[in-house]
């Protein structure tokens, strides 16, 4: 079973995100739901999409799982594979602010789950967890999601290559990591910003079950060889040029009265 302590422990040491680092399970039905897991709908009286439900966690520290009956967003309830994709949405002709042969090929590059696999989403703060998770999920500026690109790559090396669709970055976040098996790094969209208060310096950056181990372990052996880590280390051993005024200055304090 993953070491989540020392998972949460080197992204606290390494990363420092503001935000709780989440672990993430895709659940076939309540019996895999831990104690006090939080229900949107029985618990809270609301609706909430999934970008606001993950939100929630690395904000307030709970343990949430989303369902069908939770999921308030078609987006979000068609990634996790509550719904199925119909013929509209995979045609384009359900879409209003594009061309059909645009919002087609949209359609297809979103990663989906599959269609009724899962009922649910279960998610919680790495340190919280007491399940055995499929993905990890780090939200942080660009400066620390590039660390953890630094670290999947470090052995490996190649590229790391997320698509991204201006939008429904559940589907990344979520579905794509899971299919892929992969990595992946992941611009919010609109949506996640207005509902789930995303802010404009933040990204995800997410890890499968298989690649989590790996890249903890890089992302420790990177930054004690000291030549990356974060916070980036900045260069200052160079004397600066000030302007003739404070050479000026400099001449007068020095000079005897």
């Amino acid at each position: 079973m993953l070491d989540l302590n020392w998972v949460n422990e080197a992204l606290n040491n390494y990363i420092r995100p503001h935000t709780f680092p989440i672990a993430a399970k895709m659940c076939r039905s309540t019996d895999e739901l831990p104690e006090k897991t939080k229900l949107p709908w029985r618990d809270l009286k609301i609706k909430i999409p999934l970008c606001q439900g993950i939100s929630m966690v690395r904000r307030y520290g709970w343990t949430i799982a989303i369902g069908k009956e939770d999921e308030s967003c078609p987006f979000g309830a068609l990634t996790l594979g509550f719904v199925p994709a119909k013929k509209g949405y995979l045609d384009g002709t359900a879409y209003k602010l594009t061309t059909k042969e645009a919002a087609t090929k949209t359609a297809k590059a979103r990663s989906r789950l599959e269609y009724g696999k899962y009922a649910y989403l279960l998610v919680a703060p790495v340190q919280k967890a007491v399940f055995e998770p499929d993905l990890i999920i780090v939200y942080g500026n660009p400066a620390q999601v590039g660390r953890l690109i630094q670290a999947t790559l470090l052995h490996r090396g190649s590229a790391l290559t997320t698509p991204s669709t201006g939008g429904v970055a559940c589907s990344s976040i979520i579905a794509r990591t899971i299919n892929e098996d992969e990595c992946q790094y992941v611009v919010a969209g609109a949506g996640e910003r207005m509902f789930a208060l995303t802010q404009d310096d933040e990204m995800a950056f997410t890890m499968p079950r298989s690649k989590v181990e790996i890249t903890i372990k890089s992302l420790e052996e990177s930054h004690k060889s000291g030549e990356a880590r974060y916070p980036t280390l900045s260069y200052l051993r160079f004397e600066p040029k000030f302007p003739d005024s404070f050479y000026k200055l400099m001449d007068y304090l020095e000079k005897d009265e």
